[in-house]
């Protein structure tokens, strides 16, 4: 069984339920695996076959989705892009993964024609059209071009309604999935059809997914933790993803209102920017049972504000690209630990370890290591890179973690995070969960920076709440209350937003420059 198998199943079983909505428009299993199919069956027409890489530059949009389930079902390899990374960013992934065949939305036909050479692998460029003017572009487009570039829904009307899945073992590649990049170049993560399914399936069983929920997909869907929680898992068990092609907090109340959603996720500041958002109310969560958080750390005083505010349950997990994503998640049966990232997940076993790889005690901090069927057979085309991070059928997470007598685990920081004062350990998210719990504060980030005397020093960056104000003196007297005198940061730095990546997380290299301005 595989995801491909398990969505035809639905199709056959249940054809007019409704696979996905979007735009106002639902689209049953029964019409998503017909375009499946045919646009399946138009890749094989173009020569893409099984065991060749296919690169996508999409959005929220069904085209992801079509362009997902037939690529497994040809037995090809998926590789979505973010689609507003910079052309070097794209440009690299590109190169790196020796892609066939390249499916972009129409926004990025101008990127396309500047690059239709310049990547020796690439064989076809397939455009989707979501503006009324594109067809007449693709028209117009020299004749050498023509032979490289086709239209989306030009294709998927010369594919065949029946076309029936490749045969592929479970340790084949089924995506590979570039990791951001914070630390030098993106690595590919290649993940087998087993790690995505059994992800998806037991992301399922443990948060109690069935055929009846409605799961908001404003996460963007090329990031791995929408690909599984939001995407894969809920079309495992049969459920409706409710595709929003952007994160707005107004479009997500009246989406969930509308369509009565019963599953969210989202990453903390969708979290934050939802609470703060002025026309939000409880009866406009009413239909959610339950709120997913991941990504980062959510702060412990927003997770309060949050369920306080809407009546509704937030349970924080966590994963990562190399591990499909998810290990852990707060268990919905028994207690929920606000801080904590919960307990294993099904058929999923994490441990705390030292630098020697040997269990370290309950409530001692050592780095997160996880093992299970969803962790990647390795890193494309660096062998190296994945003998450093799978030892011993353990993937080592970089995470800095402590576990209680209870199993339920706690991300201290990442290890690449941690800032030495003096000698003395400063966990950054310690630090900022006080900034985040004051009343005036929005967001906070702490990073560490080189100092002279004592080997680095604490800098805190801060966004205020519109109308109120704060100065540097007021803050550090607030944390001087709250922290450890090493602990309080040296400088306090007012910015009117954090900058983050696409999927909401703060960039702490980037913040780190800031600081040498």
């Amino acid at each position: 069984m595989n995801l491909v198998s398990k969505v035809r199943e639905t199709a056959v079983t249940q054809p007019n339920k409704a696979a996905y909505h979007f735009m106002g428009k639902d689209t049953s299993y029964a019409e998503f695996d017909q375009s499946v199919s045919m646009f399946a069956s138009a890749l094989q027409d173009l020569g893409v076959e099984k065991g060749d890489h296919v690169a996508f530059l999409l959005g929220n949009t069904p085209h992801f989705l079509i362009s997902l389930y037939a690529t497994m079902r040809i037995g090809a390899t998926a590789i979505p892009v973010n689609p507003i990374y910079t052309p070097d960013e794209i440009s690299y992934i590109i190169h790196n993964s020796d892609a066939k065949a390249v499916i972009a939305l129409d926004l990025l036909l101008p990127l396309v024609e500047q690059a239709a050479g310049a990547f020796p692998s690439v064989e076809h460029y397939i455009i989707c059209e979501t503006v009324p003017e594109t067809p007449a572009k693709l028209a117009a487009l020299p004749e050498d071009l023509k032979q490289k570039v086709h239209s989306f829904s030009g294709l998927i009307a010369t594919g065949k309604p029946n076309v029936e899945p490749v045969d592929v073992d479970g340790n084949e590649t089924a995506i590979i999935l570039y990791t951001s990049g914070t630390t030098g170049q993106p690595k590919g993560a290649m993940l087998t059809h087993t790690n995505i399914y059994s992800n998806a399936r037991d992301i399922a069983d443990y948060l109690g997914f069935s055929a009846d929920d409605r799961v908001v997909a404003t996460l963007p869907v090329f990031h791995v933790f929408a690909l599984s929680v939001v995407v894969n898992a809920p079309l495992l068990t049969g459920a409706t993803v409710l595709l929003q092609p952007r994160f707005s907090p107004a479009e997500v109340f009246k989406l969930v209102k509308e369509q009565k959603a019963t599953v969210f996720a989202g990453v903390p500041t969708m979290y934050n920017f939802l609470y703060q958002y002025p026309d939000g109310k409880t009866e406009d969560f009413e239909s959610v049972r339950l709120s997913i958080s991941g990504g980062s750390s959510l702060p412990v005083s927003l997770l309060h504000d949050f369920e306080e505010k809407f009546d509704v349950r937030i349970s924080e997990g966590y994963g990562l690209s190399e591990a499909s994503p998810v290990t852990c998640f707060n268990p919905l049966d028994r207690d929920r630990i606000p801080g904590s990232i919960g307990t294993d997940i099904v058929n999923v076993e994490n441990k705390v370890v030292n630098e020697l790889g040997e269990d370290v005690k309950d409530g001692e901090v050592g780095e997160l290591v996880v093992r299970g069927p969803n962790v990647m057979k390795g890193y494309y085309k660096m062998p190296e890179e994945t003998e450093a991070t799978i030892r011993n059928g353990w993937l080592y997470t970089g995470d800095m973690a402590r576990r209680d007598e209870n199993g339920y685990f706690y991300i201290v920081d990442r290890k690449k995070d941690l800032i030495i004062v003096g000698g003395y350990n400063v966990y950054p998210r310690e630090v900022e969960e006080v900034l985040f719990a004051h009343r005036d504060i929005i967001e906070a980030a702490v990073v560490g920076v080189p100092d002279p005397d004592l080997g680095e020093e604490v800098l805190a960056f801060v966004v205020l709440k519109e109308g109120t104000s704060l100065t540097k003196a007021e803050v550090l007297t607030y944390c001087a209350a709250r922290l450890a005198k090493y602990k309080i940061p040296k400088h306090i730095h007012f910015l009117d937003e954090l900058p983050k990546n696409t999927t909401g997380k703060i960039l702490k290299r980037s913040l780190k420059d800031l600081a040498t301005i």
